[in-house]
């Protein structure tokens, strides 16, 4: 299971750090990802860890500014946003993907496991 948290209200340019609590054994064996979906919008990619954090990869709205890492005792994975902007408001999960060939996945149908989601807002 995937517990998201650290979303809530900032303003535009503040920074904001989400959580996301993997419970198991097996977390360093999973490729975690970070999606949003902001209202009337369709999901979409974020960020996505390699396994054992190595290897990063980010979309272009949010290269620069966002940075995700992972911390395999921990069981945690997490999304630092930085400079945030109006239009990073949204409802962001993680996802973990056990699928094997590459290091990271940008496709949400390449994510087996989903959190619930936490609130971001940002106010301009």
């Amino acid at each position: 299971q995937l517990q998201a948290s650290g979303g809530g209200l900032v303003q535009a340019g503040d920074s904001l750090r989400l959580s996301c609590a993997a419970s198991g054994r097996t977390f360093s064996t999973y490729i975690m990802g970070w999606f949003r979906q902001a209202p009337g919008k369709e999901r979409e990619f974020v960020a996505a860890i390699s396994r054992i954090g190595r290897i990063t990869y980010y979309s272009d709205p949010v290269k620069g500014r966002f940075a995700i890492s992972r911390d395999n005792v921990k069981n945690t994975v997490y999304l630092e946003m930085n400079s945030l902007k109006a239009e990073d408001t949204a409802v962001y999960y993680c996802a973990a993907s056990d699928r094997l060939g590459t290091a990271v996945r940008v496709e949400g149908n390449d994510y087996d496991y989903w959190g619930q989601g936490t609130q971001v807002t940002v106010s301009s």
